[in-house]
């Protein structure tokens, strides 16, 4: 018996009639539905796509929270520049602080002088780290303050 098929039909080239409708009553009962994936089965690989996801996530944001530990912030004399510059009278001498809670092992130094008679006057600031011999930063700013007036005249260095 030969049996072929054809655009979904089946035909059957010998005179077996019952054998040719046991054929298609058995291919009748291939459905869509058993071609496709049941709900069961999409809502169990959602269910393992988004735990992976979210264990990825959970895994990149561990990785950034310690590596933003890690790093150092360096501190800089720029700071001390602002405080400094935003004062309208300088006083001539040395002025020292510390940066608070913030920056517990660092501290700073700044010492002010004129370096013109016409209000000009150079701050040097140094900032130190508790422990190092060597500065964290040295800074120089020029600052016009005509209304400061120094106790010693115009001193150069």
């Amino acid at each position: 018996m030969n049996c072929r098929v054809k655009s979904g039909e089946w035909r059957v080239a010998s005179g077996d009639t019952d054998h040719a409708s046991r054929i298609t009553h058995h291919a009748s009962r291939i459905t869509p539905s058993h071609a496709a994936f049941s709900l069961m089965e999409v809502m169990i690989a959602s269910f393992i796509f988004f735990m992976a996801i979210f264990a990825i996530l959970a895994m990149i944001s561990n990785v950034l929270r310690n590596a933003r530990s890690l790093r150092r912030v360096e501190l800089d004399a720029g700071m001390v520049a602002a405080q400094v510059s935003n004062t309208n009278k300088l006083t001539e001498g040395t002025q020292s602080g510390d940066f608070g809670n913030m920056y517990q092992d660092y501290s700073w130094e700044a010492d002010q002088y004129e370096i013109g008679t016409n209000g000009l006057w150079q701050v040097d600031i140094v900032v130190h780290r508790r422990g190092l011999q060597k500065p964290a930063d040295v800074m120089s700013i020029w600052l016009f303050r005509p209304e400061s007036k120094s106790g010693f005249g115009p001193r150069s260095r």
